[in-house]
C-alpha cells in the first residue's frame, strides 16, 4: 500500500517497520513530528525527555539493555546530547541505536545552521542521509541492521526540506526483532583504561564499515556520460533537476565513512565532477584529499539552503526559467500571538527604564531581548552579564528569562548558578503550561506524558525554593498592575527573588479561555496610539484611527489596561 507522507511521518513508520521498541526525544523544529507520530505505533514505547542529553542517554540505555531504540532532535539539540554521543561510539551497542538529527539549512526556525555531518566525523559515527520520504523509511530500517552489524550508533541526518516535504511511500510490514539479552560486561564502561581499547576497536569497525559502504545499496552509481555529480540528501533532488539527461550520478546515502573506493571508481570514468551538497564541504574536502579535482564550494555557496535556481545560476550562469510573480507577499516578522500571556511581561519590562534582558529560545524570543543564545542561557549568560556589569560599576538591573519547558530542559542549572555565585539577576520563568513554540508538546511541568496519560507534575516554585530562592513571586502577566508590583518587589525586597509568570498559552486546548472581545470607542479615542505599544497583532490603524480586528482579538485586555482614556471597551 502507498501513502503520502512527510519525511518525519516516514521516519516514524520506518521505526515501526524496523522493530524498534523504545524511543526518547526532545521536541525541536524540524524534528518534532517524528515523535508526535510514534504513539500511533503501540509496539513502540515513546517519551518526551526533559532535554536532548537525557533523551539520548535514555535511548542508548535501552539499546544497551537489548531493545532497538531511536532518539530524535533538531541539529542544535545534538550539541546538548554530544557528551554521551561521542562516548557511545567507543562503546558500541547491544541492540541497534539511531539518532535522528534534523538540520535546518536557511535557519527557518533556528539560531544557527550548523552542519551535523561534521558530528559524524568528529564522533566517529555511521552517517546515513535519505533524500525523500520513501528513503526516510527504507534507509532507517537499513540503519538498524548496520548499527547491529558494525556495533555502532547511527547518526541519521535529515533537513527541514526532507522532514516537511511529502512524497509517496510504499508501506511494509513490521519486522519483529528478538530482544537482545543483556549481561553485565566491561563493554559499556568507558573508564580510561577500557576506553583506550574501545577506541582502537572503533577505528577497526570504521574500516570495516567503509568497505561495506563501497558496496552498500544505500550508495548508487548511475553512469550516463563523462560529466559526473556526487551528491546526497536534498541536494540530490536539486541536482537531478538542473543537470542534463546524460549526466552521471553517484548518489550517496551512507556518507560516513565515505565509500572511497566507489568514489575513485566513479571519478575514473568522468572528465568533470561536481560535488553538490548543502552547507559545509563535508564530502568535497574528503574527495579532494583523494587527489580528485572537483567543482564544488568554489562556486556553490556554503550558506543557506540550495535550490534549482541557485544551482543553475552558480554552475551555469543561468537564471531559472520559472516566471517570478510580479506581486510579492508582504514580509511579516514573527510576533507573539494575539492574547499571548508573555506580552504583559515584556510590556512591563519595557517601562522599567534601563535594564538588561537576557532572553532565551522559545516563544518569548519574540518579545525581544539583549541576548538570545541557546536554551538555558537566559539564566546562565544573564548571570555572567550581571557579574560583569557589577565589576564595571554598572548599576543596570538584569532580568533573565526562560520558559517552563526550557526551565526543565536547562534552566535549572542556571537558576542554581545564580544562587551559588550570588549573581545580581532576577530569574523569570514564563510558564504558559506547555512547550509552545514547537507545537504544544508536554514536559515535566504539564502533568501529561507523550502518550496523553497523566504524569507527575513538577512545580517550578518548589524547585526554585529548594535551590534557595527566598521570595518566589507568582503573577498573572495579563494583570499589568500586578506585573509591575512583582518587578518592584523582586528588585527592592532585599531577598533572593525569582518571578514566575503563570498563564496558559491561549492556544492550549486543555484550558478554558475567555471569549471576551474588545473594541475601540472612536468617540473616546484620542489617537494617542498607546494601545499599539503592547505589540498586539490584532491592533492596527486605519486612516490614523486605531482599530481592533475582532477575528484576532483574544480578550486578554492588555490594550484596555494601557489606554489612558478608557476608550477600549469589552463587548457585551
Amino acid at each position: 500500500m502507498k501513502k503520502l507522507m512527510t519525511g518525519n511521518e516516514a521516519i516514524a513508520r520506518g521505526a515501526y517497520e524496523a522493530g524498534v521498541r523504545f524511543g526518547a526525544a526532545y521536541p525541536g523544529t524540524p524534528s518534532t513530528e517524528i515523535f508526535e507520530n510514534l504513539p500511533e505505533y503501540k509496539e513502540i514505547y515513546s517519551q518526551w525527555s526533559p532535554n536532548e542529553k537525557v533523551a539520548y542517554e535514555t535511548a542508548y540505555g535501552a539499546a544497551i539493555a537489548g531493545l532497538r531504540s531511536i532518539s530524535a532532535m533538531k541539529h542544535v539539540g545534538v550539541n546538548v546530547a554530544a557528551d554521551p554521543m561521542f562516548t557511545s561510539a567507543y562503546l558500541g551497542v547491544n541492540a541497534g541505536m539511531v539518532l535522528v538529527t534534523a538540520d535546518d539549512p536557511d535557519l527557518h526556525s533556528s539560531q544557527n545552521e550548523q552542519d551535523n555531518r561534521l558530528y559524524a566525523k568528529g564522533a566517529k559515527l555511521c552517517l546515513i542521509e535519505p533524500s525523500d520520504s520513501q528513503e526516510c523509511k527504507d534507509f532507517l530500517k537499513e540503519a538498524y541492521d548496520i548499527s547491529e552489524k558494525f556495533d555502532i550508533p547511527v547518526l541519521y541526518r535529515v533537513t527541514t526540506r526532507i522532514c516537511h516535504s511529502k512524497s509517496t511511500v510504499e508501506l511494509g510490514e513490521r519486522v519483529e526483532i528478538a530482544d537482545k539479552p543483556y549481561e553485565r560486561s566491561p563493554k559499556f564502561s568507558a573508564t580510561p583504561a577500557r576506553a583506550k581499547v574501545h577506541h582502537m576497536r572503533l577505528e577497526n569497525r570504521l574500516k570495516d564499515l567503509e568497505e561495506y559502504a563501497n558496496t552498500s545499496a544505500l550508495n548508487k552509481m548511475e553512469i550516463k556520460g563523462d560529466v559526473g555529480v556526487i551528491t546526497a540528501s536534498a541536494a540530490y533532488n536539486y541536482a537531478k533537476e538542473i543537470f542534463p539527461e546524460d549526466t552521471s550520478f553517484l548518489k550517496l546515502g551512507l556518507t560516513n565513512p565515505l565509500p572511497k573506493k566507489l568514489i575513485k571508481e566513479f571519478a575514473a570514468k568522468m572528465s568533470k565532477i561536481y560535488v553538490i551538497e548543502e552547507l559545509e564541504p563535508f564530502m568535497e574536502e574528503q574527495i579532494r584529499a583523494l587527489g580528485i579535482e572537483v567543482i564544488g564550494k568554489d562556486v556553490i555557496p556554503v550558506t543557506y539552503e540550495l535550490n534549482p535556481e541557485i544551482l543553475r545560476n552558480c554552475l551555469f550562469g543561468e537564471k531559472s526559467p520559472t516566471k517570478t510573480a510580479e506581486v510579492q507577499a508582504t514580509g511579516r516578522p514573527p510576533v507573539l500571538c494575539a492574547g499571548c500571556p508573555h506580552r504583559g511581561f515584556f510590556y512591563t519590562l519595557s517601562k522599567r527604564g534601563s535594564i538588561v534582558l537576557a532572553s532565551d529560545i522559545g516563544c518569548y524570543t519574540l518579545g525581544g531581548g539583549d541576548t538570545c543564545i541557546c536554551m538555558g542561557a537566559g539564566f546562565s549568560a544573564g548571570a555572567g552579564m550581571a557579574k560583569a556589569l557589577e565589576l564595571k560599576g554598572d548599576t543596570r538591573k538584569v532580568y533573565g528569562v526562560v520558559g517552563d519547558s526550557t526551565f526543565f530542559h536547562s534552566g535549572m542549572t542556571g537558576a542554581l548558578e545564580i544562587i551559588y555565585n550570588n549573581a545580581n539577576i532576577i530569574p523569570c520563568v514564563l510558564d504558559n503550561g506547555i512547550t509552545a513554540m514547537t507545537g504544544h508538546q508536554d514536559n515535566p511541568g504539564t502533568g501529561y506524558a507523550l502518550s496523553g496519560s497523566f504524569a507527575p507534575k513538577a512545580k517550578i516554585e518548589d524547585i526554585l525554593t529548594a535551590f534557595g530562592y527566598e521570595n518566589v513571586i507568582i503573577v498573572d502577566p495579563n494583570d499589568l498592575d500586578a506585573m509591575k508590583k512583582a518587578c518592584d518587589e523582586a528588585e527592592t525586597c532585599g531577598k533572593r527573588s525569582a518571578i514566575i509568570t503563570r498563564r496558559p498559552c491561549l492556544l492550549l486546548k486543555r484550558e478554558a479561555h475567555t471569549k471576551a472581545k474588545f473594541n475601540i470607542n472612536s468617540e473616546k479615542c484620542k489617537k494617542c496610539k498607546m494601545c499599539l505599544k503592547v505589540g498586539c497583532p490584532a491592533i492596527s490603524t486605519v486612516n490614523g484611527q486605531p482599530v481592533i480586528d475582532r477575528a484576532q482579538c483574544a480578550g486578554c485586555s492588555l490594550c484596555a489596561q494601557v489606554c489612558p482614556f478608557d476608550a477600549i471597551e469589552q463587548e457585551g
